[in-house]
C-alpha cells in the first residue's frame, strides 16, 4: 500500500474494530499484538518493536529508538494504553519522527473508554 493517508485510514478502522472488541483496560502489548495481527490479515506489512536509527543533523548515527509498529516501511505507529493522551506522548512521537527522519506517524491510545488517534506529519 503506497498512499500513506489511505494506510492511516485502514489503521484507524482496524484500531476502532479492535478497541470495540477488547475495550480498554489491557496492557499496551495486547493492543500492539492485536493491531499487528489484524493489519497482517489485511495484507499490510507490519513489523513490531523495530529498531530505527536516530541521526544527528550531520547524519551521524546517535543510537536507536524502538518503534511499537513500523508499517509499510513509511509509518511509525506509537501505541499507548493510558487514561488520555498527554502532551509528552505527542512530543515523544514528534521527536522520534525528527530523529529517525521519518515523515509520518500515528499516535493511538487504546486505554481510554473512547479510542484516541492522532496523525502527525513533519
Amino acid at each position: 500500500m503506497k498512499d500513506v493517508f489511505k494506510l492511516c485510514d485502514v489503521i484507524r478502522g482496524t484500531s476502532l474494530a479492535l478497541h470495540r472488541f477488547l475495550r480498554h483496560g489491557h496492557l499496551e502489548k495486547v493492543y500492539e499484538n492485536g493491531l499487528a495481527h489484524r493489519l497482517r490479515q489485511a495484507g499490510i506489512k507490519v513489523e513490531q518493536q523495530v529498531p530505527l536509527k536516530v541521526y544527528d543533523e550531520d547524519g551521524t548515527i546517535l543510537g536507536e529508538y524502538v518503534a511499537d509498529l513500523f508499517v509499510e516501511d513509511c509509518l511509525i505507529v506509537e501505541l499507548k494504553a493510558c487514561k488520555a493522551l498527554a502532551s509528552e506522548h505527542i512530543v515523544q512521537l514528534l521527536g522520534y519522527l525528527r530523529a529517525c527522519r521519518m515523515e509520518h506517524g500515528l499516535l493511538i491510545n487504546f486505554g481510554a473508554p473512547k479510542l484516541e488517534i492522532r496523525k502527525f506529519k513533519l
